[in-house]
């Protein structure tokens, strides 16, 4: 008996095997050079196992061959990792329509998950239609508007500083960066996403910081979550298992859908994403247009987009502004440079607070920010996923057959530390963003917001 179930335990591992290595070829009878994968992890084994970042597993595949493409394995899934700025171009702009969504790794029919239902995740004519109700809250004149909501956060943030002992004096006094920068970037999008007025400084566990937090902490069940999801879907919704905790996204449905309601019934307006969203409701009567589209958009729909903001801008925002911090720290001219601009502008400000054409204007600011974004880019790839069968010539006897369902990814971080489009690439250097070096950058080697039609919503926002 127990040499047969070791028999059968023996061929089923065997089966698992061949299947989970069935794609390993798949490079090599194409004629692409590639990172060899590990069984069942693919080549993210150290990221899986806590040994390395995504970000320098990145870079690393970026720097193992000259050629303008790279094949590596997520997990046994092949993906083309497309180096050359302009097949970049050529795939995120010119060829859109064959590379309109990301990698659907949850399902875009569940009415449960929040995150399926943002505008990332989002596909084809649903997308587009989103994208266009939410496009007008990042206009230069919407943007205007909100600012004012975070001028408000700003101050009680800076209330607080003037708060701690030796402010004011040699001494100075510690602060843990990250986490202070963290409560700046959840009481932004409370107030601006929301319509939540919360103070993280004065209330350190309010309830909408509380839920953040463990929503955006990447715990190792929260990995594997990713990763069952990514390869056995239909079984984590048989289980009525969620990607996100259940808790955390049932607060946020009650705190946007009952934001809504009580708006509607007392007739208050409020420059933020809800009353955006409201209007694409036809819940009130927009400024500038009723609806973006005739699509009704349900309550996980609409929800959804507040949870993108909070999802995509929470950690991002604070882990930005964590590392402008630490390299003006460890580059005094640079630090010296930017506080000399900030001083001229408070000046011209005459003891009035800031506003959005003063920051706007802050030409050195936006060098600093730009340079961060390039040594320090958020996202360390953008993936897409080819939907109509597509070719190219890339010389030299190569070419790249895509076929409906492939996934190609533009490795950001690689690019950007790339030495050919920036030289001494480790070197924190603004200047690579004066009105002189900027022009010599190659737009599709420098991406920090995606390309084409699909970038960052948030990117520049446009007068209107």
């Amino acid at each position: 008996m127990w040499i047969e179930l070791l028999i059968l335990a023996s061929v089923c591992l065997y089966l698992i095997y061949r299947h989970k290595t069935s794609n390993n070829d798949y490079f090599k009878k194409r004629g692409i050079p590639y990172a060899k994968p590990v069984p069942f992890l693919g080549n993210f084994w150290q990221m899986m196992l806590g040994g390395k970042s995504m970000f320098d597993i990145i870079v690393d595949i970026y720097t193992k061959d000259e050629g303008r493409i790279y094949g590596f394995f997520d997990q046994n899934k092949p993906v083309v990792v497309i180096k050359d700025p302009d097949l970049i171009k050529q795939i995120g702009v010119k060829d859109f329509d064959h590379f309109m969504n990301h990698r659907d790794f949850t399902d875009p029919n569940d009415n449960k998950d929040l995150f399926a239902a943002s505008l990332f995740l989002m596909q084809n004519g649903k997308w587009k239609d989103m994208r266009s109700t939410l496009s007008p809250a990042f206009t230069g004149s919407k943007m205007r508007s909100m600012f004012q909501l975070m001028n408000e956060v700003a101050q009680h943030t800076l209330l607080f500083l003037k708060n701690q002992p030796n402010y004011i004096g040699i001494q100075g006094f510690e602060l843990e960066v990250k986490d202070f920068l963290t409560r700046y970037t959840n009481d932004i999008i409370a107030s601006t996403a929301f319509g939540l007025q919360v103070n993280s400084y004065v209330e350190t566990e309010n309830e909408f910081y509380r839920m953040g937090k463990k929503m955006t902490s990447f715990t190792f069940i929260q990995g594997l979550k990713f990763l069952m999801f990514g390869k056995i879907r239909k079984l984590m919704k048989i289980l009525n298992i969620q990607l996100f905790d259940k808790e955390s996204c049932d607060y946020f449905m009650r705190l946007v859908l009952d934001a809504m309601k009580y708006r509607q019934l007392h007739h208050i307006h409020r420059p933020d994403m809800i009353n955006l969203l409201m209007e694409a409701r036809g819940m009130i009567q927009g400024e500038e247009h009723t609806k973006a589209s005739n699509r009704e958009w349900s309550d996980v729909e609409i929800v959804g987009q507040c949870f993108l903001f909070f999802f995509a801008g929470f950690d991002t925002s604070a882990a930005l502004s964590s590392f402008t911090i630490h390299e003006l720290m460890e580059n005094k001219e640079i630090q010296e440079k930017l506080l000399r601009e900030i001083q001229d502008v408070n000046e011209q400000l005459n003891g009035q607070p800031p506003s959005y054409e003063s920051i706007m204007g802050m030409t050195y600011m936006d060098m600093v920010v730009r340079e961060c974004l390039r040594k320090w880019s958020p996202s360390a790839a953008i993936d897409r996923q080819c939907s109509k069968d597509i070719s190219y010539d890339l010389g030299d006897g190569l070419r790249l057959d895509l076929k409906k369902g492939d996934i190609v990814w533009l490795p950001v971080s690689g690019l950007h530390r790339d030495p050919k489009f920036f030289e001494n690439p480790m070197k924190f250097d603004p200047e690579r963003f004066n009105e002189e070096n900027k022009e010599k950058i190659h737009p599709f080697a420098y991406i920090p917001f995606g390309v084409g039609p699909r970038n960052c919503i948030g990117k520049t926002p446009t007068d209107s």
